[in-house]
């Protein structure tokens, strides 16, 4: 069961009326509220990794949960937010989310999935001053004001984000633009109900343009995290439509598969619907309706590709975000008419019954014809043995 409200509390409380006048909310199973994973946590201990001083630790790790109740049985309110960034202000689209996870959890949610680059922006229509042999000067001054709009990670930003994940008890998976050094990254970070950074997903193959702003992501950021809520994980954008890229993340037993975007056309309804069968997960799809006066104006920011200049109130970004049943089901969306939060129930015992058709790295697989080798360790440009080395000399 799913439904699509307007991000304005008045206007949403009045879809959930209509809901509740004759339609009934929860499916029949467990709705596992906050409060009833903490009640679990009693009688069920999950595996965590020790807490630590440092800044990011994960309280979730990619480990094995307890036994103790049947996560089948579980039902989770999940939203994907499909709103637009405040373009070049970072603190304000950080406020926009804080009142969009409220929002959310006031009708129970307890999973909140955003946008591809929700935080620092996805820079639709910008060349950067880009071609072959050259770059101008105003792509170049371009590319600062969007390097100062991204955050780092660990950074005071991502304490913001943890701290709404832990105020509002929800579960968070937020696009954003990381900045490592003087390198952007399209990334995904991830977080828990008590407030803890999780760990990130870095994008591994940004398309097209993307190609001189972003960085590309290796195989150390490609998680799936243990949940009491079930297995979280996370492709951006294109990525989904790489084969190998998402057999990892069914390697890893993802449940909850979270696909960020920017593609607004009605064709990457079909590949959202492809996924949640082939991995026998729940696919939920997250993108921005954006106007283009959610840009800044010319000159400041200027659209390439069309024949003029958009106007104001013309749509940049339709939207589309969507969430899909293991069985191909579409359960709430996709949404074209604006920003929206598309909420919707997901029975957990849905995986289990459409693996019992197809699990496409268990029974359906053939690992003595076909396998797949990931290398995910963190690939550096630069390693430095002086201080590898003075350990060693000291040990011996």
């Amino acid at each position: 069961m799913g439904w699509c409200s307007p991000s304005t509390t008045k206007q949403a409380a009045t879809t959930l009326l209509l809901f509740s006048t004759g339609v009934t909310l929860f499916s029949v199973g467990v709705h596992l509220s906050y409060a009833n994973i903490e009640s679990q946590r009693e009688h069920t201990p999950m595996a965590v990794v020790p807490a630590s001083s440092s800044v990011g630790s994960p309280l979730i790790a990619e480990v094995d949960m307890g036994g103790g109740f049947d996560p089948s049985s579980v039902i989770v309110r999940a939203t994907v937010v499909q709103a637009s960034t405040v373009f070049y202000d970072t603190s304000a689209t950080i406020d926009k989310a804080d009142r969009l996870v409220a929002e959310a959890a006031s009708y129970g949610s307890q999973l909140v999935v955003f946008p591809e680059a929700f935080i620092g922006g996805y820079p639709r229509g910008s060349t950067f001053g880009v071609t072959i042999g050259s770059r101008s000067a105003k792509g170049k001054e371009d590319f600062r004001k969007y390097h100062a709009a991204a955050i780092d990670v660990p950074g005071p930003e991502v304490d913001r984000i943890a701290a709404i994940a832990g105020k509002h008890k929800v579960f968070i998976v937020m696009g954003v633009i990381e900045r490592a050094g003087y390198t952007l990254y399209c990334t995904v970070l991830f977080f828990d109900p008590y407030g803890q950074y999780l760990g990130k997903h870095r994008k591994l193959m940004p398309t097209a343009l993307e190609r001189i702003i972003w960085g590309f992501g290796d195989g150390s950021t490609i998680p799936v995290y243990e949940t009491p809520i079930g297995r979280i994980g996370a492709l951006i954008c294109w990525e989904n439509r790489m084969p190998l890229l998402r057999t990892a993340l069914y390697g890893k037993g993802v449940e909850i598969y979270c696909a960020p975007t920017a593609d607004a056309r009605e064709v990457w309804q079909a590949s959202m619907t492809h996924i949640a069968l082939e991995g026998g997960c729940f696919v939920l799809s997250a993108n921005q309706f954006c106007r283009r006066k959610d840009y800044p104006p010319p000159p400041d920011y200027e659209f390439s590709g069309a024949e003029e200049e958009p106007s104001p109130n013309s749509v940049v970004c339709a939207g589309g975000s969507v969430i899909i049943s293991p069985s191909g089901v579409v359960l709430a969306g996709p949404n074209y008419e604006g920003e929206a939060l598309i909420t919707a129930d997901l029975d957990l015992g849905e995986i289990v019954r459409a693996k019992f058709d197809f699990d496409v790295v268990g029974h359906y697989s053939r690992p003595e014809v076909l396998s797949l080798t990931v290398k995910d360790h963190p690939q550096h440009p630069v390693f430095f043995t002086s201080a590898a080395n003075k350990e060693s000399e000291q040990k011996s």
